[in-house]
């Protein structure tokens, strides 16, 4: 067995701790063989003899001793720090495990040995909670007298979580106490190489600093490993192959070579695989953040720092330009799943892109680009941030500022913002028309609307998201920003009583949504015909509307969509059941807050609001309401969409909010002794569901048949 990791990660502490406990397993002993300390020109074998007290006599091999030696019995080797011997280690293991049949050994190395029957323990960092912040506090109480877990705790986390949870890095940031407070230890962890240090005179040699630890695995690489290696730091978080052959490969490293490089790279532990749950297709990698700090020295060094932040820049501005163009097709999840997991990168392209004024056009076309995103996947605040940077910055360029203008004023009008939307859009107006780009004034036009409807200017929303649907006809286009204004159109006619008009148009939409493999827009076009139903009395078919539309929200992430559904079921199940309604306004309260905008700049949804909470109010009381609000608040909007759909999936004649129901009984909690056993089975089989992302209930539709919404 070969426990392998990067140089600090605690390799030779879980080797030796899995030795003691196993001591009474080999009664010829267990022996520790540390081979980190012996010289690169010598042979393991004199180190196993010394350490079993052996000598080779004249004319004797050294592994002819050995053999005979360890064939006696059971024995247990422990060998560390074989990295620097590899290749002559793997022969004499190899060896003995022929010969001595009683033979078990445990190594420790950077790399594995890649002989037979090796099994390989790669050892990650440790989790942040709460191994790495109970090392800290356990190591830091040491030198401050009086430390304890609770000192400072968001500072231990962000500290642990700045080192990737790396035990060597995380003992050496501990002791620097003896000297800094912690806010000056975390400040100085920009450089954590030139920090981290330690004069223990118990340390080995090779852990005393972090630089020197990780230093010792750059020797060991060849050359073109560590020029990849220096290339590698411009990444953050994880990566593809794909990536890493576009931005690092250059006339040093031509393109078809630097698979092997990074093959030698994550067998040294430099490179770690590190694939998501339930990722498929590409493999994906990573570097501890220690690892690719001392990466980018090297790079510095090279001269080369600048030249690959913008390869990376352009790679990732080249797969935003994609995902935003797949976002209306059948792969819109796999694009929110791709942006998701390419997030650190996307904002180290953002940062270099903002931090020079001649790329200022770049920075806005990127953030604008990532629009669906910051919207559709609960991001709107960040992509605020993101926003604002950009167009503080002056650009000679009109086409990526109108761009990023009007995202901006969507985000704006999201989060319920109208003056800054206003402004944004105005501008974006006056800029895309002053160029002649159309499709630009038409989406000013179309988040001019979006504004009006927040602000209850309902004609006005009328006639701003009719205009923009001209100009989109007039043009031809048809993607996820075109149904979405027939989407709010619908619910701008719904709301000024034009019902019938409404249904036809979301209905419409949703069919198209359906035809496309969207389903971002799809769920609004659920949520909007939901509204219209409830305008017209139906609450049974926007009770069950909303179900669906929750479904899709909850694969997206859409903080928004979400927050915006279940204030709307809220007042559907009030009457049957208001405890439940309560905890549903509770929850939403914590969307509402995640947005970081104002939940209610809309009369009609604050009068919607607080006409619900009046009528629990007066059904449970004050305080009953208010613990009510306060579970669902505790609970999260989160549990609350998980919560709806377990019990709304799968029960046509009796889903949310229907008297008697499950819907009526206290939630999250219920009890269900005095349930049927059938209802028993759908609550087993709707959680299952859940998981596997998939409806619970009705059969599934036959191969020629079209699953219902």
């Amino acid at each position: 067995m070969t426990v392998t990791g990067a140089g600090g990660i605690g390799k030779s502490r879980l080797a030796l701790r899995a030795a003691r406990r196993m001591r009474n397993r080999f009664c010829d002993g267990i022996w520790l063989v540390n081979l980190a300390e012996a010289p690169t020109t010598g042979a393991p074998e004199e180190a196993l003899l010394a350490a079993l007290g052996l000598t080779a006599g004249v004319g004797q091999l050294p592994r002819d001793v050995l053999a005979r030696r360890l064939a006696r019995g059971e024995t247990l080797l422990v060998l560390d720090g074989c990295e620097q011997l590899t290749e002559r280690c793997a022969e004499l293991v190899a060896e003995l495990l022929r010969r001595a049949p009683g033979l078990r050994v445990l190594v420790a190395s950077r790399r594995p040995l890649d002989i037979i029957g090796e099994r390989l323990l790669p050892l990650g960092p440790l989790r942040l909670h709460p191994d790495a912040v109970d090392l800290f506090a356990d190591r830091a109480s040491a030198v401050l007298p009086g430390f304890t877990p609770a000192t400072g705790r968001e500072a231990v986390s962000e500290v642990c979580r700045r080192l990737d949870g790396m035990p060597l890095a995380i003992e050496l940031a501990a002791a620097r106490l003896r000297t800094l407070s912690l806010e000056q230890v975390l400040h100085r962890l920009d450089d954590p190489l030139k920090l981290l240090t330690s004069n223990g005179h118990s340390t080995p040699d090779r852990h005393r600093s972090l630089s020197t630890a990780i230093g010792w695995s750059h020797e060991l690489c060849s050359s073109g490993e560590r020029l990849l290696w220096s290339r590698l730091s411009v990444f953050d978080g994880n990566f593809d192959l794909d990536a890493v052959e576009y931005v690092c490969s250059g006339a040093s490293l031509p393109a078809d070579e630097v698979l092997a490089a990074l093959s030698g790279l994550i067998t040294q532990s430099v490179v770690t695989r590190d694939d998501p749950p339930g990722c498929t297709g590409q493999a994906r990698y990573r570097m501890l953040h220690p690892v690719r700090a001392y990466g980018a020295r090297w790079l510095a060094e090279l001269g080369e720092t600048d030249r690959l932040r913008k390869r990376h820049r352009d790679w990732y501005l080249g797969l935003a330009t994609w995902c935003e163009l797949d976002w209306f097709s059948l792969r819109q999840i796999e694009v929110a799943q791709r942006i998701a997991a390419e997030l650190p990168n996307l904002r180290l392209a953002l940062e270099y892109s903002l931090e020079s004024p001649d790329d200022a056009h770049i920075g806005q076309y990127l953030t604008g680009s990532l629009w669906f995103y910051w919207v559709g996947c609960g991001q709107l605040a960040e992509g605020q941030r993101w926003l604002d940077r950009a167009l503080a910055l002056e650009s000679d360029q009109p086409e990526p500022r109108a761009k990023a203008l009007w995202v901006a004023g969507l985000t704006a009008a999201a989060r319920g913002e109208s003056v800054a939307a206003l402004t944004a859009l105005h501008e974006c107006r006056e800029l895309a028309e002053g160029c002649g780009d159309e499709s630009t004034a038409a989406l000013a036009t179309q988040m001019l609307g979006v504004t009006a409807l927040i602000n209850d200017d309902l004609p006005g929303a009328v006639a701003l998201l009719r205009e923009c649907l001209e100009r989109y006809r007039a043009r031809g286009e048809l993607n996820a920003l075109v149904l979405l204004a027939q989407v709010l159109l619908a619910q701008a006619l719904a709301l000024v009583g034009d019902v019938e008009a409404a249904l036809a148009l979301a209905e419409d939409a949703r069919q198209v949504a359906a035809d496309s493999g969207e389903s971002w827009v799809r769920s609004y076009a659920l949520y909007a015909l939901a509204s219209a139903h409830a305008e017209r009395g139906d609450d049974q078919r926007a009770r069950e509307l909303l179900v669906s539309c929750l479904e899709i929200k909850q694969e997206f992430g859409d903080v928004l969509g979400m927050t915006l559904a279940l204030e709307r079921l809220a007042p559907l199940v009030v009457l049957d059941a208001p405890e439940w309604a309560a905890r549903l306004q509770g929850a939403a309260a914590t969307g509402w807050g995640e947005l970081g905008g104002e939940p209610f700049r809309s009369r009609h949804l604050r009068d919607q609001h607080e006409r619900c909470a009046a009528r629990a109010q007066g059904m449970l009381g004050d305080a009953g309401y208010e613990a009510a609000r306060r579970d669902g608040r505790c609970g999260g909007l989160d549990a609350a969409v998980a919560q709806v759909l377990e019990r709304g999936r799968g029960r046509p004649a009796s889903l949310v909010g229907q008297a008697g129901g499950v819907a009526g009984r206290p939630w999250p909690q219920e009890d269900r002794a005095s349930e049927s056993r059938a209802a028993e089975e759908w609550a087993a089989g709707a959680a299952a569901a859940l998981r596997r992302k998939q409806p619970a209930g009705p059969p599934p539709a036959k191969a020629d048949e079209e699953p219902a919404d």
